[in-house]
Order: C-alpha cells, then sequence, then structure tokens
C-alpha cells in the first residue's frame, strides 16, 4: 500500500491539501484512505473508515476515546497493585486526554490502517493528515525512540528468569515485575514495530504543505536538516495558496510577486528531487468536495486560475515504489576492504574512496547528508554502540553497525552539507585473517 503523509508549517492548509489529495487520487482510479484528526467539511466525522465519494474513505481520529480505552485497560491489568496500595478506581467519564495523547493515538491509528484490522479493506494508497512540521518530525520519530526505551528499561531477554522471580522476591524483599508487565510491553513493541516498519517503508514518502513567504521558508529551510537526520523522504511540496498573477492592484501584485519569489526559490532548493505542486488560491476557504476537486489543477488537464500548469497536480509521484525497507541515509565510506570487513556491515552502503594515504590503519568514514546544518548547531557523541546526534531542536539516536562497534572516533567533520564521522578500527577488537 502506498502511503502519503502530509505535513506542513502551521497554518499552511495541510489538512485541505490531504483531503484535496486524497480525493484526486480516488478520482483516478485508487482505493483511498484518508486518517486526519481535524473536520473536514462535507467529511464524515465517525472514527470508522466511512465512505466519502466513490473511491474514498475517511477516518477521524478520536485521541479522547483512545486515552479513555487505554488507560481503563491499563487500570484493569494492574488491579492487584492497585487494591494493595488501597487505589481509587477511575471511571471512564472523568478522564480528560493528557498532553501527548493526540500522538499516540495517532500512532495506534497508523497501524490499523497498516497492519491492524482496517488494512484488510484492501486500500491502494493511505493519506496521513499529520500535525504541523516540527511537531510532524517528533511524532515519525517516536516508534523508534519508544521501542528503544522499552528494551533498556523492560529487556527482553529478562523474561527468560520468569521462573525464578518468585524465589528472586523472597530474597529481595520487594516484588518482582509482574509477567503482564512483560507480555504489556512485547504487545506495545510489536505495535511500534508495525509503525516504524510503514514509516521506514519505501513506499511511504512524506508531502509539504507551505504557503510560499518569507516565514514558510525559513521554516522549510530548517526543516530540511530533520528531514535529512531522520532519512524521511519527501515527494512532493505542494505550494499553497498561489494567488493569481498580474493583477491590477498594485498591492495585490506585490503579494502575487512575493509569492512567485518564493516559489522560484524553492525550485533552486528542492527540484529536481522534489516535485513541486502549486494550488491555487480559491479567494476562500475550501468547502465541500467540489472546492477540493478545484485544488488538483491537474485534473482532467485543467488549468488553474493563475495559469500555472505543467506539474502532475496533487496525484502526482503517487506511483508505488516497491514493498521493502527503503534504504538508510547514511552510507560509509572505505579507501579499501579492510580485514574482516565483510559480514561486519551487513546492509550498509559502502563507498570505495581509493587507496589510503600513508602506512596507518585504513579509515572507515560515516557520513550522513544534513543540508542546512551549521556546525555551531551539530552535537555529536558516541555511547557505547550508539552515535547521539543532535542537530539544532533535531535530536536521534543511531544504532552503529558491527564493524564500526569495533572501531574508534577520530574525528569528525561538516563539510558540503554533508557529516562525516572517522572511524579507525580498534586492534583489539578488529577481526584479522590469515
Amino acid at each position: 500500500m502506498r502511503t502519503v503523509l502530509v505535513t506542513g508549517p502551521g497554518g499552511a492548509g495541510r489538512t485541505t491539501v490531504a483531503a484535496a489529495t486524497a480525493l484526486a487520487a480516488a478520482r483516478r482510479g485508487r482505493r483511498t484512505l484518508l486518517l486526519t484528526a481535524d473536520g473536514i467539511p462535507g467529511f464524515p466525522e465517525d472514527a470508522e473508515p466511512t465512505e466519502v465519494t466513490d473511491g474514498l474513505w475517511s477516518a477521524r481520529i478520536d485521541s479522547g476515546e483512545h486515552f479513555r480505552s487505554e488507560l481503563l485497560a491499563l487500570q484493569d491489568q494492574a488491579s492487584t497493585v492497585l487494591d494493595l496500595l488501597g487505589g481509587n478506581r477511575l471511571d471512564g467519564e472523568e478522564l480528560t486526554e493528557l498532553p501527548g495523547s493526540s500522538q499516540l493515538a495517532l500512532l495506534h491509528t497508523l497501524r490499523r490502517a497498516a497492519r491492524g484490522d482496517w488494512s484488510r479493506a484492501g486500500h491502494d494508497l493511505l493519506v496521513v493528515d499529520l500535525p504541523p512540521l516540527r511537531e510532524a518530525l517528533a511524532l515519525l520519530a517516536l516508534p523508534e525512540q519508544l521501542r528503544r526505551y522499552l528494551r533498556r528499561l523492560l529487556p527482553p531477554e529478562r523474561q527468560a528468569a520468569r521462573a525464578l522471580r518468585p524465589m528472586l522476591a523472597q530474597l529481595a524483599g520487594v516484588p518482582m515485575p509482574a509477567q503482564w508487565l512483560y507480555e504489556a510491553a512485547a504487545r506495545r513493541d510489536a505495535e511500534l514495530a508495525a509503525v516504524q516498519a510503514l514509516i521506514e517503508d519505501r513506499d511511504t514518502t512524506l508531502r509539504l504543505v507551505a504557503e510560499p513567504g518569507p516565514a514558510a521558508e525559513d521554516a522549510l529551510r530548517t526543516a530540511r536538516t530533520g528531514l535529512a537526520l531522520h532519512g524521511l523522504r519527501v515527494d512532493a511540496l505542494a505550494v499553497n495558496r498561489v494567488l493569481p498573477r498580474h493583477s491590477g492592484d498594485p498591492w495585490f501584485a506585490g503579494l502575487a510577486a512575493q509569492q512567485e519569489k518564493t516559489v522560484d526559490h524553492w525550485y533552486e532548493e528542492w527540484a529536481p528531487g522534489t516535485a513541486l505542486c502549486q494550488v491555487p488560491h480559491l479567494g476562500r476557504d475550501p468547502r465541500g468536495l467540489d472546492d477540493l476537486a478545484r485544488l488538483d489543477t491537474a485534473a482532467d488537464g485543467a488549468v488553474g486560475d493563475d495559469g500555472v500548469a505543467g506539474d502532475a497536480g496533487l496525484a502526482g509521484g503517487l506511483d508505488g515504489r516497491g514493498p521493502g525497507r527503503a534504504d538508510d541515509p547514511w552510507w560509509i565510506e572505505s579507501p579499501d576492504t579492510p580485514d574482516g570487513l565483510d559480514g561486519l556491515l551487513p546492509g550498509a552502503r559502502i563507498v570505495t574512496t581509493g587507496p589510503p594515504a600513508g602506512d596507518g590503519d585504513p579509515v572507515l568514514v560515516w557520513c550522513l547528508p544534513l543540508p542546512g546544518a551549521a556546525k555551531k548547531d551539530l552535537q555529536l557523541v558516541r555511547r557505547g554502540d550508539e552515535l547521539l546526534l543532535t542537530v539544532g531542536p533535531f535530536h536521534r539516536i543511531v544504532p552503529l553497525e558491527s564493524g564500526l562497534r569495533r572501531c574508534t572516533v577520530s574525528g569528525a567533520a561538516l563539510t558540503d552539507g554533508v557529516l562525516r564521522v572517522r572511524f579507525t578500527p580498534d586492534p583489539g577488537l578488529w577481526p584479522r585473517t590469515g
């Protein structure tokens, strides 16, 4: 199933463009499911997939209901502990969702659409209306982060000692974690793994929505670094609310000229790797399916009110890319093939850079493109078998391949928008042959 995740700076119209994209795909014969947390005029409010029009279904994400059902289920599982402490149970009617519950509800809905009960409906395309850009990047990184926390707090291998828990509890004098806790952690890990697999699938891409202007330019320029850090693939930039050009009103013409200047910059920065789709301003907020259809300027060869044509419209770039995990955004440069390298970097992209200079040991260089990153905003720490990367407001912990774990970090540099971390094989850990 092809998946398109739609986001953009706050107020850019991402929900409207997500709905228009889903409608455009449905009108071209794709069975499409739209997920959104916001209300859309003309769309049903049901929390289950409901048909909107031929080929298009939508589901409204109800974060409040998800929070209540999850907390009540957790309360039932922990009933023994609560009774021991004399706790009073909470009723569903008195529960108010807490901050962060909307993100967890969205991840839960994604799992249902990708691997759960909704996946059996046979949709060709899943369009997801994400939160604003900064929050969306944090949300898409959340499954990987939460799975790491679960592995650290409740290591799966500890479950092997469950037969010894009664004896250990007597020796320690404190109760050991109950089996249900490990089982709940395993279920959560499986759910998060399904969402992470969807995000990392090569058939999943991000679609950015922005209204042309200086503020959007700054937001997208900053976001490019975060997108690269997390390996998110952008298939299109929807330039929303494009004003008609060549107006006789000087004030109106000035706004259109400013938009045109921003769009030119975006073509220079994003094309040709990312398609740009210009979405016309209707002069009002879109209301209903007919207005959403007018936003797709490529439908039936139509041209927008500003005369812009030549892009594939909102349904462009939705062809499948084949199932399977997308490549990691990083690669490894090696001057030759050090002894024992084969098998120590499974699946890694290795670029041979020529023979090493001098007589020293060959150096492996871990490379990650970070367009727009500044050296002053970059922090890099190696902790055990992981790299902790911070670039401005964005943060990621990257597990190192087996071969790099046997090396020491000998330096790092940010040049031409690429972070290069040099690793030198540790003689005490690097396998030698012959």
